[in-house]
């Protein structure tokens, strides 16, 4: 893999009515970014019709468009989403930027124009959101990465790559194997011997990864190097990956949330409330009805700003967050919207037997209360009937994890729940080296659960 396609994969790091996003912000990016959309972009033609006019305020105008979907993008095509003043076949010629397709499976798979400086300092103003990440990290700091290859790296499922093989500039590539389920003690010794070396400042990781490589430094009484910041990025952060990593590692600890359509969209701030990144990007929040856990959970519609080859208007990113009600954050900061958890994918949610949403994070609050369980995985099965499979420690009693996993389950689905637990050795992450901690095997239609009053053209 040549440099340019390693920059690539670094980069896979990763309102309507309800509440906007620029709250003590001025509407001019919102209003410049809209106009440039309907105006002059195919993408967004059908959509004009939609538009109550200049004279109405903003917040209003953006809610009566609808979600730009990923279908929506594979079916204009990557140039339907690039302004008229710009030449894609010169800017790729130039290098200037270049096509990138997102991992995943194919229908989650979309084309995009990549324009690396615009990423640069959407993560660079991310940054500014953590006191740490303000201080200690400037872009050109000596960062390690553990992650899947799928995501960022290389890829080796064939022997190892050395050190040179897995060193692209400022970043040390950590892993070059796509399920860390088969890692082995001395691949893990080789990561924690090349930390030790390299010094990094900062550490950018894969939560389950840098969870698993931390239990194997604590039960091998290793000694490692503390870098300056650790971000989690690339997936859903479990409360249990949470406990692991600080269970080796001292550093300041922040979960970085974005996608390659978008960039940085929030980051973790050092109270733990997550904040948008007002420079580069407006996001709309979609609310759950009171039944499903609204008005505090919901969907966000992402749109970026100052991005001059790709508009993205009100894009659905496809997860779900919960807001931060309880006033002024700690940290002091008040722009845009301030969440306080990331609730997991909407694909993720599965429902009780009487049909109420029940998101990622209320399982695995259920999950990490269980002492012993070190992996897992909630499957639905069927209307009532849920499937457990777990890891338990080494000094962990199978049996008592199983009974008391089944009993923190029933008290999310319900006491009439059928739930099913069994104990492996190893989970395997799903392509491209995410873990799906929830996954319902039953037909469940999302649109159900939103406010309809947010909701009308997004499902």
């Amino acid at each position: 893999m040549n440099a340019t396609e390693n920059q690539i994969s670094l980069a896979h790091k990763g309102s309507g009515s309800g509440l906007a996003s620029e709250k003590h912000l001025p509407s001019s990016r919102s209003l410049e970014t809209l106009e440039i959309a309907l105006a002059s972009l195919p993408a967004y033609q059908s959509w004009r019709k939609l538009d109550p006019g200049p004279g109405s305020d903003i917040d209003v105008r953006y809610s009566r468009m609808p979600a730009l979907t990923k279908a929506d993008m594979r079916a204009h095509g990557v140039r339907a989403f690039v302004p008229p003043t710009k030449d894609v076949d010169h800017g790729i010629a130039s290098g200037e930027i270049e096509y990138v397709k997102t991992s995943g499976t194919t229908d989650e798979q979309v084309t995009n124009i990549w324009h690396q400086k615009w990423w640069n300092a959407s993560e660079c103003a991310s940054w500014q959101l953590h006191s740490t990440a303000a201080q200690s990290l400037a872009g050109s700091q000596p960062e390690a990465i553990l992650t899947s290859p799928l995501c960022a790296g290389m890829a080796c499922e064939t022997g190892y790559l050395p050190f040179e093989k897995r060193r692209l500039g400022r970043f040390l590539f950590l892993n070059e194997k796509v399920n860390p389920a088969e890692w082995t003690n001395e691949h893990m010794d080789r990561m924690i011997d090349e930390l030790n070396s390299f010094q990094p400042q900062s550490l950018e990781a894969n939560p389950s990864f840098l969870a698993r490589l931390s239990r194997h430094i604590v039960r091998a009484n290793k000694r490692v190097v503390q870098p300056r910041m650790i971000v989690l990025t690339y997936e859903y952060p479990s409360l249990l990956h949470y406990r692991f990593i600080r269970e080796a590692f001292a550093a300041p600890l922040a979960s970085s949330y974005g996608c390659t359509e978008c960039g940085y969209v929030f980051m973790e701030c050092e109270a733990g409330r997550l904040h948008q990144n007002t420079q580069f990007c407006r996001v709309d929040f979609l609310p759950f009805t009171e039944e499903h856990g609204g008005p505090q959970v919901g969907r966000i519609l992402v749109t970026t700003f100052q991005n001059p080859w790709y508009i993205v208007v009100r894009f659905d990113v496809g997860d779900l967050v919960r807001l931060e009600r309880q006033g002024m954050c700690p940290c002091g900061r008040n722009s845009g919207i301030t969440i306080a958890a990331i609730e997991g994918r909407v694909k993720n949610v599965t429902i009780t037997a009487d049909g109420q949403a029940v998101t990622q994070r209320q399982i695995d609050g259920a999950m990490s209360g269980v002492v012993g369980v070190e992996e897992y995985q909630v499957r639905q099965t069927s209307r009532a009937e849920y499937a457990a499979s777990i890891v338990c420690s080494p000094s962990s009693l199978p049996a008592t994890c199983e009974k008391q996993v089944g009993e923190a389950l029933r008290s999310v689905y319900g006491s009439n729940a059928k739930v099913s637990v069994r104990t492996g050795s190893a989970l395997s992450p799903d392509i491209p080296g995410k873990y799906r901690l929830v996954k319902p095997l039953i037909g469940i239609e999302p649109s159900s659960f939103f406010d309809r009053r947010h909701v009308s053209r997004i499902s």
